[in-house]
């Protein structure tokens, strides 16, 4: 049997639909020295498995017979689309589908094959061009392998036929052109010209100035890997078509002026270009014995390998138009394999949530208005100001305390309407419950005064140590049956304030909440400025002691939830996923919750102004209040269109997916049956699920005697 042509790389790509095809087919299958390899049914299901879905374009597209002559087979492959689409998938969203589109157009040229072997198979590997040009003389020499990804197989093949033929295996569909003679003054121009990008790895320097002076002309960068200390070269030509070849290290000499100097009179120039003073002291050391102990200069495979990952990002930059100066650098292992040290050991956590035992005041006042402090708000915000005075305790909305989805202060209101009815229920519990006074102007846009003075109220008398031990459950739970006179007492605590209570147990409409609420809390992390408020209102152990926002040790969250939550927390990976439309996943979080609740109110009231809100606000608290005396837990939601009324308010709260949180807010009311201009308190889960370890701190309160 005669050997494979040496000067071969092309695969031979033959489709069964065609009969010139078929007919060649019929001849390669008549070779007993043939192999046969077919796998489709293996690459046809992987294909039917990712995500999203391929199309029928792809998964009905013509398979194909693809010949390695050098090789003795013949291998069956998906199409050309089919087989890019499930060989790169891994790539996403590193790249994404639209980035790897744009890089399977550049048209890139590697001169010198032994590094260039390297940089070659990984822009293949990756998807980084859509066409190849390989230029090299040389031919695969024993020597070569200790950093040649080749084999004794392919000993006296030319260098750049043996990279084409392993490309043609990992992607026989991805065009490759073979310079066999290498580049020469009579070939660079058509080696460079129509390229996107060229890459220079040869060791003749000739060669190396001449291949710039041609990309210059045509405006073709040139990116170029040394394998000492990681150094890379970049010269933006496209952009700086005046730029002196080689960062002007070779001075006024220019290729003719190298061609004609003797090899002891190109040594300084070498040595200018290769940076000589900060080589590695092995490199520089070596260079002194290159021609006495040393046939050549040496390199090694993880150089090799390093400056190809350095390349292949350079040529991804440059394919996606991100920024890539011209100059040098070096990615430099071994210093960084010296600055190693120990990482920082993790701090100790310390204990920020304070016990849910804490004593009430001694004096009334101060009792009833600590008891107004406990009420709940939007990320523990308290966007309140209460005062204890030996007859009133007042609470005053303090706009100072406000969140991009706090629109016109609503979220404020209905703050100050639940610290309001815990005043009340204080007050009745010691026999104060005087009269209640809301009041508005140009300085106070929302307040309220409880003047104490003998009152009696034994319902929210009654209320008083549920109301002092309620908190926030974020707990998951279990699902338990909320039984219709359990829902009946909290409608009525609801109507009591003037609110109005709507609870979701089961069925389509959870099944349709859950999916509203799960795509708004995907919007609150991919809007920037809600992301950041978010992240904000948490308190990690290690933060000093908080007197606002929510302890992360309260979040009902394990220690996996918690390793998650560090990604989440980051505003770039965020930016990514919003510029994929990505992070389906970043609801699941209260979808998961919803689908082990017992059931879902939703508090409202008739009217929109802040008084209005406010009277929300109390019902929402009796709700809460009253489902903690029967032993549910309850967890707010709050979703980011609660309390906007319109989409130029929603576009306040996220320009970008303002129609869709316009959308999202209408099919909500739908499914509760809330009218359209009635105003949107809360949202509250209720589980049955073990009591917290402690509950959020508060900050001090004002005192001010008259």
């Amino acid at each position: 049997m005669s050997n494979p042509d040496p000067t071969r790389w092309r695969a031979v790509i033959l489709d069964e639909a065609l009969a010139d095809d078929r007919d060649t087919l019929a001849g390669l299958r008549a070779d007993p020295a043939l192999e046969f390899l077919d796998h489709r049914a293996a690459q046809l299901a992987e294909l039917r498995e990712l995500r999203p879905p391929a199309g029928a374009d792809l998964l009905g597209e013509t398979p194909r017979w693809v010949y390695y002559p050098w090789r003795r087979t013949v291998v069956a492959l998906l199409g050309p689309a089919g087989f890019r689409r499930l060989r790169l998938d891994r790539n996403r969203n590193l790249i994404t589908a639209e980035e790897q589109r744009r890089l399977g157009r550049l048209r890139v040229a590697v001169a010198g094959l032994s590094v260039g072997h390297v940089i070659a198979h990984t822009l293949a590997a990756q998807g980084l061009c859509g066409e190849l040009r390989l230029a090299d003389f040389d031919v695969l020499e024993l020597s070569n392998l200790n950093r040649v990804p080749a084999g004794v197989l392919d000993l006296g093949v030319n260098k750049a036929v043996s990279a084409a033929r392993r490309i043609a295996e990992l992607d026989p569909y991805l065009p490759v052109t073979v310079l066999r003679d290498g580049v020469t003054a009579d070939t660079v121009d058509d080696f460079v010209a129509d390229t996107d990008v060229v890459i220079e790895e040869c060791d003749s320097l000739d060669i190396k100035a001449v291949v710039r002076e041609v990309a210059r002309r045509h405006r073709v960068p040139v990116l170029m890997a040394t394998s000492d200390r990681g150094l890379v070269d970049v010269e933006r030509f496209d952009v700086e078509p005046d730029r002196p070849i080689l960062h002007g290290l070779l001075g006024a000499v220019d290729a003719d002026a190298l061609a004609g100097m003797s090899a002891r009179d190109k040594i300084p120039h070498m040595l200018g270009h290769l940076d000589v003073p900060r080589a590695s002291a092995r490199a520089a050391a070596s260079m002194v014995e290159v021609g006495r102990t040393l046939t050549t200069w040496p390199q090694l495979a993880a150089d090799v390998v390093l400056g190809a990952t350095t390349i292949a990002e350079a040529v991804r930059r440059l394919g996606l138009g991100e920024p890539l100066p011209s100059g040098r650098t070096r990615v430099d292992v071994g210093a960084a394999l010296d600055a190693l040290a120990e990482p920082p050991a993790p701090p100790e956590p310390v204990e920020t949530a304070a016990p849910d035992s804490a004593a009430a005041p001694a004096g009334a006042a101060e009792r009833i208005a600590a008891a107004a402090n406990r009420a709940p708000s939007g990320g523990n915000a308290q966007p309140w100001r209460i005062v204890a005075e030996p007859d009133s305790v007042s609470v005053r909305l303090d706009t100072g305390y406000r969140a991009t989805i706090d629109v016109a202060h609503r979220g404020g209101a209905v703050a100050v309407g639940a610290a309001v009815f815990n005043a009340r229920v204080a007050a009745a519990a010691q026999r104060l419950l005087g009269p209640l006074r809301w009041h508005q102007d140009s300085q106070v846009p929302l307040a309220a005064t409880l003047r104490l003075a003998p009152g009696e109220d034994a319902e929210l008398a009654g209320l008083y140590d549920a109301m002092w031990h309620r908190e926030t459950n974020r707990n998951r739970g279990t699902p338990g049956q909320l039984d219709p006179g359990t829902v009946g007492a909290l409608e009525a605590a609801a109507l009591g304030e003037g609110a109005r209570l709507r609870v979701v147990t089961a069925g389509a409409e959870l099944d349709t909440l859950i999916d509203i609420l799960a795509e708004t809390d995907r919007i609150r992390y991919l809007t920037p400025q809600l992301h950041r408020e978010m992240i904000s209102e948490l308190r990690w152990p290690t933060d000093p002691e908080p007197d606002s926002g929510i302890e992360v040790g309260l979040l009902g969250l394990d220690d996996s939830d918690l390793a998650v939550l560090e990604v989440l927390r980051r505003s770039d990976v965020m930016a990514h996923l919003a510029d994929w439309d990505a992070g389906s996943a970043l609801g699941d979080e209260v979808g998961e919750r919803l689908r082990v609740s017992s059931g879902v109110g939703v508090v409202w009231v008739e009217g929109r102004t802040l008084l209005d809100y406010a009277r929300g606000g109390q019902g929402a608290e009796a709700v809460w209040v009253a489902a903690a005396a029967r032993g549910l837990a309850v967890q707010p939601i709050s979703p980011v269109f609660l309390h906007a009324h319109d989409e130029p308010e929603l576009r306040e709260v996220s320009a970008r997916y303002a129609p869709q949180l316009q959308e999202l807010s209408e099919r909500f009311r739908r499914v509760v049956d809330v009218p359209g201009d009635a105003g949107l308190i809360l949202l509250l889960r209720f589980a049955e699920a073990p009591p917290t370890t402690g509950r959020s701190r508060r900050r001090a309160l004002a005192r001010q005697r008259g």
